[in-house]
């Protein structure tokens, strides 16, 4: 983990917020308010944010790159509880109705977030109707996600698992932007051992699940990087 410069300029701050979207209508005052209180903090791939061996009840605001949400079980077995996309927030915050409890929150790709305290998400956001509400809806989501996966750990296959999981990552990813179109077919950088994480299998079973879809022309499989080729399709096969 990296820590931003102490004496990185406001714009730098106010970049971490500026297209996240509870702050979609603020005015720049407002936005400096706030980036002066969230400074920005940089994770590697595969770093844990937060682990409930060092607990923090902090305020994550997700600026750049994706993060897992997950329990372990006893028997070692990890369960994906959420998958954390650009623009919306996460963490323990007892203010907001949100708790981490045994989760771990990790680093899917280089990461970077702006971090709140409690005292800074009670002074400058939850006194803000607009903010206050937007984070409640976040929240609610969250939730019937989190049920929704649950579900899905009992009553599919693997085999829909991983399909629903890439189906999930790819209508996750940000809009293509003019200045930055993206290719005709959706790409997720994943290895196959992540994904195995995040449908709840292992890699060998992952693995031969994604070259069954392969297979069928539904994925192009490359180093850590899986082509979606018929997003149709696969939600088909997500059931």
């Amino acid at each position: 983990m990296t820590e931003a410069p102490a004496g990185e300029d406001a714009a730098e701050r106010a970049w971490c917020l500026a297209e996240v979207d509870i702050f979609c209508d603020l005015s720049a005052q407002e936005m400096a308010a706030i980036a002066e209180a969230a400074p920005m903090k940089s994770y590697n791939a595969g770093e844990i944010l937060y682990s409930p061996t060092q607990p923090s009840e902090v305020l994550f605001i997700l600026k750049k790159g994706r993060v897992r949400i997950f329990r372990v079980s006893a028997d070692g077995r990890a369960l994906t509880t959420a998958i954390i996309s650009p623009g919306t927030i996460f963490g323990e915050m007892v203010l907001l109705g949100q708790h981490m409890y045994d989760n771990y929150a990790e680093a899917l790709d280089d990461t970077v977030v702006c971090v709140m305290s409690r005292a800074d998400v009670g002074r400058l956001l939850l006194t803000d109707a607009r903010i206050a509400a937007r984070i409640t809806a976040i929240l609610g989501r969250r939730l019937s996600d989190l049920e929704q996966r649950l579900s899905d750990s009992v009553f599919k296959t693997v085999a829909q698992r991983v399909a629903t999981t890439l189906t999930t990552l790819t209508t996750a990813q940000p809009p293509a932007s003019p200045l930055r179109p993206v290719g005709r077919h959706p790409q997720i950088a994943l290895t196959h051992e992540q994904l195995a994480a995040l449908a709840g299998t292992s890699r060998e079973t992952c693995t031969k699940v994604l070259h069954d879809y392969a297979d069928h022309g539904l994925l192009r499989l490359a180093r850590g990087r899986i082509t979606v080729l018929d997003p149709e399709r696969l939600k088909e096969a997500a059931g």
